[in-house]
């Protein structure tokens, strides 16, 4: 608790519990003194498990492979569950949506911790996968990961988290995911109706397809007239869609499923401008299983993840403390990235909560701006505590309303 009101009220460090830990308010407020960050060091190296990770290293090396994902443990996994059961709850207090679009991608976080190793952008640090449910903006799932660990590598248990994660009240399950998610088992997963693990029923998909030669061959034989515009970039850049006749001879069709439906993509610059490459054409492909909507639409709707699981990820790393990662331990490492995930979370149910929609948008900061960081004064008087907020009256009101859709128990209630 003391770990994510540290990540909400804007500190992104251990060092930083102190400052709450000297507020005698913030005490008063919370029934107990905040720990201090050697206490809260040692707490979260408990999710930590140096024989699981030394185990995943060492099959790691018998497979001839630099790059490994350690197991949870019980403590990280409990973790994780709690997670869950938050995402539950903040559905529950509001009108939540019946379909969920489970939008999932990796996020590099620069370290210079020793045991931190180098990323695809040539920077040291870690990985850490994460799935957003688009509709609510909330973090359903997320895998932490070394940074030499590409996202292309097994992104089914996350995915198959964040499904199991959304409540029983979502009828209407999609997903979105980058080239990393053009992955056998994940698509395989994701058509199988009758999935062994999760939920039954139809999850429909849009993946950028990984661009292998003979599909890049496919897309460039697409005849100029099939291909239809239905859009145009502020340069001028025309996008352009046409269906491919593509079939992959790759592992990621499976003979007793149904076949996977490509949409490509052409940008198209106008007459006499090139790209940085010399080309006046760029090709690009989505592979899913959705076979009913209009190709332009469906590369609108995969296109709009930018705009959620991206803005998530800045949001953790600038916007609260995921950026900064406190230990040279990699299971200490994956709880602080998780409690960030939570504090996101918590946010994001003050976000929806907030009576007007001044707040629906708002990021961290300007949530702390007009809440968090608005000052009071503790009073007492014989057996009776007040606070008295400098805000207006109609802000007060607003709080009011706000405590009102989160009844929790505290000392004087009971």
């Amino acid at each position: 608790e003391s770990l994510v009101l540290l990540h909400a009220a804007g500190g992104d460090c251990l060092a930083d519990l102190e400052t709450l830990r000297r507020d005698a308010g913030v005490s008063k407020m919370l029934g107990y003194t905040v720990p201090s960050a050697r206490c809260a060091g040692d707490f979260l190296e408990l999710f930590h498990d140096g024989e699981k990770v030394a185990r995943a290293r060492r099959e790691a090396e018998v497979q001839e492979r630099l790059a490994f994902i350690p197991e949870e443990n019980g403590a990280l996994a409990g973790l994780g569950a709690a997670g869950t059961e938050l995402v539950r709850q903040i559905a529950a207090r509001q009108p939540a949506p019946s379909r969920a679009t489970v939008d999932q991608d990796a996020t590099i976080i620069e370290s210079h911790k020793k045991d931190a190793v180098w990323a695809y952008e040539g920077t040291r640090g870690y990985q850490p996968m994460v799935a957003v449910w688009a509709e609510t903006g909330l973090i359903v799932a997320d895998e932490f990961r070394d940074g030499n660990v590409p996202a292309q590598m097994a992104p089914l248990s996350c995915a198959q988290a964040a499904f199991a994660a959304l409540p029983e009240t979502v009828t209407e399950r999609y997903f979105r995911g980058d080239s990393a998610c053009h992955e056998s088992g994940l698509l395989h997963w994701l058509r199988d109706a009758q999935r062994p693990e999760g939920r039954k029923g139809f999850i429909g998909f849009a993946v950028s397809a990984r661009m292998s030669e003979a599909l890049a061959q496919a897309l460039k034989a697409v005849p100029p007239a099939q291909w239809k515009t239905f859009g145009k970039e502020a340069d001028g850049t025309l996008r352009q869609w046409a269906e491919v006749d593509f079939v992959p001879g790759e592992k990621v069709e499976k003979k007793d499923l149904e076949p996977l439906r490509y949409v490509g993509l052409r940008l198209l610059k106008p007459q006499g401008e090139l790209f940085a490459d010399g080309h006046d054409q760029h090709y690009h492909a989505l592979v899913t299983n959705r076979w009913e909507e209009n190709g332009g639409d469906l590369l609108t709707w995969h296109r709009e993840k930018a705009g959620t699981i991206e803005h998530v990820h800045d949001e953790l790393k600038n916007g609260l403390g995921g950026g900064q990662l406190p230990s040279g331990k990699f299971g200490a490492n994956a709880a602080w990235f998780r409690i960030t995930c939570l504090a996101h979370n918590v946010l994001m149910a003050v976000r929806h909560a907030w009576p007007d929609e001044s707040l629906k948008t708002a990021k961290a900061k300007r949530l702390r701006f007009e809440i968090i960081h608005v000052t009071g004064r503790f009073s007492r008087d014989r057996r009776k505590i007040s606070l008295r907020l400098a805000a207006s009256v109609e802000w007060i009101k607003h709080l009011l309303k706000l405590f009102s859709r989160f009844p929790l128990p505290t000392q004087a209630t009971g």
